[in-house]
């Protein structure tokens, strides 16, 4: 059972990555079908995985409804969306449209799941506001700095402020264009570089968070 849970996911993460990196710079036929028949193996575990997942989340909220702990109610309105979407779906063929008609798939999804998801936005506003109050307050330079832009920006954006002061379109698009983007970059580079770091610790098996028993396990 070791065996399974640890030296066998290792050998296996070190062979894949180590193929998926060697591949990248190897240009041939047999390189390319590889990876095209690996890409399909990715496909049909994600399906697994999927399954896997779903099967995760009804059993948690299950034993919430059951034990009727603290938000069960949650659970139980979570239920009823998962099979009622579920459900509908398999009966429209997941089409959302049929014969030039907006199948029941469709209109739940448009009815439903779009306005929620503007809700779920419009909400997002107020926090984006409350942020945006606190890290704008000009307690120091860099505060002080970043409010100015952050106004200048704004104003740059939209019509009344070019109205009110025309010379903030220029200046709003040299910040964006030469400021945010050398910054954007930098963050990149660190993000990318942050990446194959973790890759490696996950080849080399010094990351093993993902076995679910931590890096010592």
């Amino acid at each position: 059972m070791i065996f399974l849970k640890r030296q066998l996911p290792l050998a296996i993460t070190f062979v894949m990555g180590v193929a998926f990196a060697l591949q990248y710079y190897i240009p041939h036929p047999v390189s390319e079908g590889a990876i095209t028949k690996v890409s399909d193996w990715m496909k049909i575990i994600s399906g697994f995985a999927l399954v896997l997942g779903i099967a995760s989340v009804f059993h948690v909220h299950a034993v919430k409804i059951r034990r009727q702990a603290p938000g069960w109610g949650y659970s139980g309105v979570l239920f009823a969306a998962i099979v009622t979407t579920m459900g509908v779906g398999f009966w429209s063929g997941g089409e959302n449209k049929a014969d030039g008609a907006q199948t029941a798939f469709g209109w739940l999804y448009d009815y439903t799941m779009v306005p929620l998801q503007g809700t779920m936005f419009s909400i997002l506003a107020f926090f984006i506001a409350s942020a945006a109050y606190r890290a704008f307050r000009a307690r120091s330079p860099e505060a002080s700095v970043l409010l100015v832009s952050a106004v200048v920006v704004m104003m740059g954006r939209v019509p009344l402020g070019q109205f009110l002061a025309p010379w903030t379109w220029n200046v709003t698009q040299w910040l964006l264009n030469v400021l945010n983007s050398a910054v954007r970059r930098a963050i990149l580079i660190g993000v990318s570089m942050g990446s194959v770091g973790l890759s490696l610790k996950i080849i080399l098996g010094k990351e093993r968070s993902y076995l679910g028993g931590g890096k010592d396990q």
